[in-house]
């Protein structure tokens, strides 16, 4: 009889060995990271040495650990093509995901590919939509909502919050750096755009600017006046990337922007934002995918 490790051992050194990280492994098999920390070391014990380098970073497979992997790696690969080749067996499971389109476009979208490579055969199908969609009627699996707070229906978590800072093109900047004095705003042309209706707190320019003359008084009255104005957030964001002004907008929405260094932040006074919330039916049939799902998104937050 053939005497081997347990299974999520394997698996769980499998997937760190293939990712060099503990974390991509605990989303990939929608665990902690401690989970995929212990079973390595059950493993590792069973081999009686070590499987990884764990200092100095980054994590690094050892002489046993190179050995063990390609054997691990084909025979799990091997599993997946057999199961895959049974005769009516499914391609893969699809998770149907509806977010707000500006979410959507411009933060989930441009990460996709990090998703593939974590989980290549759970295909994502994104429905970006203002409307919110009927999860109890099937129309998608699971909705990204963005809300001042948690939703009541179904279940429901926060997966993030966001701020909103005055963000534009660093070119329209003095050596490209944010602003010292607020009034220096008022040398720059200014972005509106229509934000929901029935929400007091609106993100807009008159709030900012009420914030700002709470700092300094002497602010000129007429400040909130915008140069260009549009109806949707995508057609603002569009100008803001051409350089045409500085806009109101959210840090989480123009995350990649701003991490590339191609939108910079005006001023560092922002206003609170609202909050991306997960939801999905209690007892849905693909629940396990939806945590794989929602752990992947708070890992690449």
């Amino acid at each position: 009889m053939r005497k081997l490790p347990p299974l999520n051992a394997l698996r769980a050194f499998e997937s760190a060995a293939r990712h060099l990280s503990f974390r991509l492994a605990a989303a990939e098999l929608g665990v902690t990271p401690t989970a995929i920390s212990h079973q390595i070391h059950l493993l590792e014990e069973i081999c009686g040495q070590s499987l990884f380098h764990r200092r100095p970073r980054p994590l690094r497979l050892t002489k046993a650990g190179e050995l063990l992997f390609p054997v691990l790696r084909n025979g799990f690969d091997s599993f997946s093509a057999a199961l895959a080749a049974l005769p009516g067996a499914a391609g893969g499971d699809t998770l149907r995901v509806t977010t707000p389109n500006a979410f959507a476009s411009r933060w989930l979208v441009p990460r996709l590919p990090r998703w593939r490579e974590v989980q290549p055969r759970i295909a994502l199908e994104v429905i970006g939509t203002d409307r919110p969609l009927n999860l109890a009627s099937e129309e998608a699996d699971v909705a990204i909502r963005y809300a001042r707070r948690m939703p009541t229906e179904h279940v429901a978590q926060e997966l993030f919050r966001d701020s909103y800072f005055a963000i534009c093109r660093a070119e329209l900047l003095p050596q490209g750096k944010p602003l010292n004095q607020l009034a220096d705003m008022c040398r720059l042309p200014r972005i509106h755009y229509d934000w929901m209706k029935n929400d007091a707190e609106t993100p807009t320019w008159r709030r900012w600017w009420m914030k700002a003359r709470e700092i300094e008084p002497g602010l000129p009255r007429d400040a909130d006046a915008c140069q260009l104005s549009f109806r949707e957030e995508a057609h603002a964001i569009a100008a803001v990337l051409a350089g045409q002004g500085v806009a109101i907008c959210s840090d989480i929405i123009l995350a990649p922007e701003l991490e590339r260094g191609e939108l910079v932040k005006a001023h560092m006074l922002s206003l609170p934002g609202l909050g991306f919330y997960l939801l999905r039916l209690p007892e849905h049939p693909r629940k396990h995918l939806i945590m794989l799902f929602a752990d992947w998104l708070r890992s690449v937050a």
